[in-house]
C-alpha cells in the first residue's frame, strides 16, 4: 500500500448544508458481495438471491455522523471510528421492540444527507448500537423519544455510494437504483407512524 499523496485541494463552494435527513438500515450481510471503485460504493449483490432490503428512518435535528482517525504510532496501525448518533422522536412500544433488535445486532447504515449524499456506515464489519437512551423529558418541551450512538470500526473512511441523477436533483427517492447486482427485488419495509 503507497502512502504517498496524490493531490491537493482548493477551497470549495459555499453550497454545502449539514445534516442527515434519513437513515437506512440493512441487516448485516445482507448487502452481499460490495464493490468499491476510488472508494465509492459503485455496485453491490444483495442476498442470494440479489435481493435487499432496507429499512428507512426519518430524522431531523440533532443526527450526525462524525468519523474519528484512530491511529497508533506504538503499533503502526490505522483505522476509522464511524459514529453514528441519531435522535429519534417520540416514545412506542414498536421502536423500543425495534431498537433492541438493532442493539442486538449489527445493521449496515445508508446515511442520506441533506445535500442528496449517501454514505455507508459499516460495510464490512457493521455498526454496532454503543450507546442510548429511552428519554421522557421532565418539561413539556423537553425531548421524548430516543438517542443512539451506532459504531463502525473500518480500514476506511465511510464509503460515499454512487447515486443516480434522478436522486441527486431530488424527483427521485430511490438510492439504489444504480446498483446493477441487484437484480431481484430491493424493498423498503413499510414505515410506521408514532
Amino acid at each position: 500500500m503507497s502512502c504517498e499523496l496524490t493531490g491537493g485541494r482548493l477551497k470549495p463552494c459555499k453550497d454545502a448544508v449539514g445534516g442527515i435527513r434519513k437513515i437506512h438500515f440493512v441487516d448485516f450481510g445482507d448487502l452481499g458481495t460490495v464493490t468499491l471503485t476510488d472508494d465509492e460504493v459503485t455496485n453491490l449483490t444483495g442476498d442470494s438471491s440479489n435481493n435487499l432490503t432496507y429499512h428507512s428512518y426519518d430524522v431531523k435535528g440533532n443526527s450526525s455522523l462524525e468519523t474519528n482517525i484512530q491511529t497508533s504510532l506504538e503499533n503502526g496501525t490505522t483505522f476509522f471510528e464511524q459514529v453514528l448518533n441519531l435522535t429519534l422522536h417520540k416514545l412506542t412500544k414498536e421502536d423500543n421492540k425495534e431498537l433492541k433488535l438493532m442493539a442486538f445486532g449489527r445493521p449496515h447504515v445508508f446515511v442520506e444527507t441533506f445535500d442528496r449524499k449517501v454514505i455507508l456506515v459499516g460495510n464490512e464489519h457493521g455498526a454496532e448500537v454503543t450507546g442510548g437512551t429511552a428519554v421522557t423529558g421532565t418539561a413539556m418541551g423537553d425531548l421524548q423519544g430516543y438517542t443512539l450512538t451506532l459504531t463502525g470500526n473500518e480500514i476506511t473512511m465511510p464509503n460515499f455510494v454512487q447515486v443516480s441523477a434522478a436522486f441527486t436533483a431530488g424527483t427521485s427517492d430511490d438510492f439504489l437504483s444504480e446498483m446493477a447486482g441487484l437484480t431481484g427485488t430491493v424493498a423498503s419495509s413499510t414505515q410506521r407512524t408514532p
